[in-house]
């Protein structure tokens, strides 16, 4: 299928454009890496402690961001948490804490910490409930000892541990798996455990109106180890392919390609650090896919510079590498623009969990599709003018014959 048929654009006459561009985008980037956001590196590659937390209501990030502070948490990061399409809001989020907030050792109390410090997230009640048991967040043995504590049934010690444990793992189940952790009312156990059981719990207990469903920790040492591994993975990556063009083609090939790809890698690493967007290990695996993405789509010119020159010899250089340019361009616009359109959907539907991995390719996509035309053919343009101009031979290789 061609979209454009008989294309004559002059793309090398534009490569000062083209490098003006490159240079903008890539200084901003590196300026914002080196003196303003850094790379904001997430939990998984500098330790610390996320915990998700869902609330019966619209919560605020501000109030909670306040909470934590209160608590003597500092730097915490608050996120919106499963938003989707055409569904209302989930009101949950995930609460990053710091690692040296939380020291390895105790980084499991996170949840403990987040629970303490959204007390007074409903002032109303915080005060007010000052020593009772959250019930939307008490462990199922928790509740077992306070119901045996106080033996609302009269059943002794005995027959009432059997008893009070059965009914604690009857209301947690009823909280978790029905309710999606929170407790709507008291009045709604009536029809799970004992009344008296209900009555002591509304004197003993309080509903929230949040739960922390879940908790991750990463510790330092874990964190270091996978920032090594995610910085060599993609190392390793750009040599391999650096390698193999080198064998298919020629070295220049891979040298220009390898460093289209790491123009495309830190075009987007800075677009992370000018955003304040954290890395993780996901935007890793994007990173890692969209140089496989860009490297495709520059051997794919590549491929048609090769045939070209081995048909039209004398054709001056920059003339083949536009014709090239222009021949797979129907191609190149059909491929990445309905890449994109993928990626882009995925950004703005996915929800908040994939926004990295889904900014990290629309911005990868962009980049890698124009690096191949403006970065990487311009730069055999250029490497065959040095050596002419060193008076070295001047036709660029034809790339070594089919090797399979």
């Amino acid at each position: 299928m061609e979209l454009f048929h008989d294309v004559n654009i002059d793309w090398l006459g534009k490569k000062w454009y083209f490098l003006g561009f490159s240079l903008i985008f890539s200084v901003a980037g590196l300026i914002s890496i080196l003196f303003w956001h850094r790379i904001p590196l997430g939990i998984d590659f500098k330790g610390g402690t996320l915990v998700y937390v869902k609330f019966d209501a619209a919560p605020s990030a501000d109030r909670i961001r306040e909470a934590v502070d209160k608590a003597g948490i500092r730097d915490s990061r608050i996120q919106p948490f499963g938003n989707q399409l055409g569904r209302g809001p989930s009101n949950q989020v995930i609460i990053s804490l710091p690692q040296k907030e939380l020291q390895e050792s105790n980084a499991l109390a996170g949840s403990d910490t987040i629970v303490k410090a959204l007390g007074s997230y409903y002032s109303a009640t915080g005060a007010a409930n000052s020593g009772k048991l959250d019930l939307d967040n008490v462990g199922s043995g928790t509740l077992a000892d306070l119901l045996m504590q106080q033996d609302p049934e009269h059943l002794g010690p005995d027959a009432g541990k059997t008893k009070y444990t059965q009914q604690a793992d009857a209301i947690l189940n009823y909280r978790d798996k029905q309710h999606d952790g929170l407790i709507p009312s008291f009045d709604a156990l009536k029809s799970i455990v004992d009344p008296a059981v209900v009555s002591t719990l509304q004197q003993q207990t309080y509903i929230s109106g949040f739960h922390v469903f879940n908790t991750e920790v990463v510790g330092p040492q874990v964190g270091a180890q996978l920032r090594g591994q995610a910085i060599r993975a993609t190392l390793y990556s750009l040599l391999g392919m650096l390698i193999y063009l080198w064998w298919r083609f020629e070295l220049i090939y891979g040298v220009a390609a390898v460093v289209a790809v790491f123009h495309d890698t830190l075009i987007t690493i800075g677009a992370f650090s000018l955003t304040n967007k954290e890395l993780t290990l996901t935007v890793i695996a994007a990173i890692l896919t969209l140089v496989g993405y860009s490297m495709n789509d520059t051997i794919v010119v590549f491929d048609r510079i090769r045939e070209n020159l081995r048909m039209t010899r004398r054709e001056p250089l920059p003339e083949l590498v536009n014709r090239s340019i222009n021949q797979t361009l129907s191609r190149t616009v059909l491929t990445s623009g309905l890449t994109f359109l993928t990626v882009l959907s995925l950004y703005l539907f996915g929800g908040e969990v994939l926004h990295g991995f889904s900014f990290a390719l629309v911005i990868g996509i962009l980049i890698g599709t124009y690096s191949s035309i403006a970065v990487a053919a311009p730069m055999l343009v250029a490497w065959q003018q040095w050596r002419a101009g060193h008076g070295r031979a001047a036709a660029l290789p034809a790339a070594k014959r089919a090797r399979v």
